[in-house]
């Protein structure tokens, strides 16, 4: 869907008579609609915002460009929840068009105050030589859903040092103040994160740059996110510009974190160990977490990436977002776990169930078989050489969630899974995994699967496009012999 500047920053009263019409009969007839991920209306979406608990409520915001599956002018769309599953649309959140957010309100965060959602978010403003000014504003939600923008910005400048790539403000309390990371480029092109101090969330002060030990590790820094999880510090961020290192940093942009002591927040020291990738999939990015009220930390990311193009596009609209997912910390690294809420989706009470000895053999078994579901599988007693489970298949596609033994390696492959995606990204993913039981856990939609490797040691994220007929699942062992447990249950 290709459109020129002019178009792509259009606000939704500027589309031409029908447009809208248009793109809802386009998407109407897509066959790869998602059955329980939160996905656009029309358009396109992206980075989750503003994931906050308010008045009863779970809050998600994201981006949202209406007219057309290219980055343009940015929306905040709302949507909310009782149980973390089932959401509701309640409609647009944030409109841009004010003169610090005339060329979009770009991403933010929520925290509750007084009563009131408070949302922090960059508003993205251009000149007439098209040059950026990023601006931090603040909205107000109250009770009644109301979302009133505050006139002037909060942060109304960049600090000397850092380019017009300066956005994301992401907040917490501590105490009686309240502290925001943003997501920076250095003048020298390389990426970092900043942070600001309020007490009343309106006057921020700023405090300087966090510092890390990685001082040229890409060229910006996306949506950050601190966090103390355990009584240690974790700081999320998507670095841009990471070039890959072996099964490291495949896709065009990364998603990662930090975990360490606790973030000095006098002097922004953060002593941690090494950047790790929070995803081994296609389609992971810009995650956002919050602290539920039972005190979990839940994080939320976009299933997709910039920059690149999807099969849905030429249907008239793009991405979704991952179900929710409960992070711990383990031996220095970040567990994901589906929230338990999940199995509300559970179709009744229904679950197929199975327990094989698979020996050199591929099979499929009644039952098994579906377009949107959730499979728990543990194998065991292996000796093949590689085994797994293929899914989404018929006799021409297929995509295969494989561990090979002799390797100790976790692999998925989408390279026969339907429609082709973008090949910047590639089709093979890979990962180190060790051990004598291979846990998987999967989540299938119309298009999209999100796969929990050994109770969150690992997560495979990815887009799929399959056709409507490719319901078929097929577990195998090659070279030896390999024991299946499984349940399945359709949502």
């Amino acid at each position: 869907m290709k459109m020129n500047r002019e178009q792509r920053y259009r606000r939704i009263e500027q589309a031409e008579p029908g447009e809208v019409d248009k793109l809802r009969a386009l998407i109407s007839a897509c066959p790869w609609r998602q059955q329980y991920h939160i996905q656009p209306i029309t358009g396109l979406l992206n980075d989750p915002n503003g994931f906050s608990y308010y008045e009863g409520h779970y809050h998600l915001f994201y981006q949202w460009f209406p007219l057309g599956t290219v980055h343009g002018m940015k929306y905040w769309y709302h949507t909310r929840s009782t149980d973390l599953v089932n959401w509701e649309n309640v409609g647009i959140g944030i409109s841009p068009g004010e003169p610090y957010d005339s060329h979009g309100a770009y991403s933010g965060s929520a925290i509750e105050k007084d009563g009131k959602l408070h949302l922090l978010y960059t508003g993205n403003s251009r000149d007439e030589e098209w040059i950026r000014h990023p601006y931090q504003c603040l909205a107000i939600m109250d009770e009644s859903g109301s979302v009133v923008k505050m006139p002037l910005p909060v942060i109304d400048s960049v600090p000397s040092g850092y380019t017009e790539h300066y956005r994301d403000p992401k907040v917490w309390q501590d105490g009686e103040l309240y502290y925001c990371v943003i997501g920076a480029q250095r003048t020298n092109e390389t990426g970092c994160t900043v942070m600001y101090r309020s007490a009343d969330l309106k006057h921020w002060e700023f405090l300087g740059e966090v510092e890390t030990k990685l001082p040229n590790f890409g060229y910006m820094w996306e949506c950050p996110d601190y966090m103390s999880i355990d009584e240690q510090g974790v700081l999320i961020f998507s670095p841009q510009g990471i070039q890959p290192e072996g099964d490291l940093y495949n896709n065009i942009y990364q998603s990662g974190y930090l975990v360490g002591e606790p973030l000095d927040l006098e002097t922004r020291v953060f002593n941690h160990g090494a950047f790790q990738e929070l995803d081994r999939g296609f389609d992971f990015y810009a995650p956002q977490t919050m602290n539920a009220p039972d005190g979990r930390r839940i994080l939320v990311g976009w299933m997709g990436l910039p920059d690149l193009e999807y099969p849905t596009d030429d249907s008239g609209w793009a991405h979704c977002l991952t179900i929710p997912r409960q992070l711990t910390l383990r031996d220095g690294k970040l567990i994901q776990q589906p929230i338990a809420e999940m199995a509300k989706l559970r179709a009744s009470e229904t679950v197929e169930q199975l327990h094989v000895i698979m020996d050199d053999e591929i099979r499929s078994f009644a039952g098994f078989e579906g377009i949107a579901y959730e499979i728990e599988c543990e194998i065991t007693d292996f000796d093949a050489e590689r085994f797994g489970i293929e899914f989404r298949t018929n006799e021409d596609e297929k995509t295969v969630v494989q561990y090979d033994r002799l390797q100790q390696q976790l692999t998925l492959d989408r390279s026969l899974s339907g429609a082709t995606l973008d090949s910047n990204n590639g089709n093979i993913r890979n990962c180190a995994l060790s051990g004598d039981i291979i846990k998987i856990h999967m989540f299938v939609d119309t298009s999209s699967v999100e796969i929990f490797v050994n109770d969150g040691e690992e997560v495979f994220t990815s887009r799929i496009f399959p056709s409507r007929d490719s319901v078929g699942i097929r577990f195998f062992a090659h070279a030896g012999k390999a024991e299946f447990k499984v349940s399945k249950w359709n949502y």
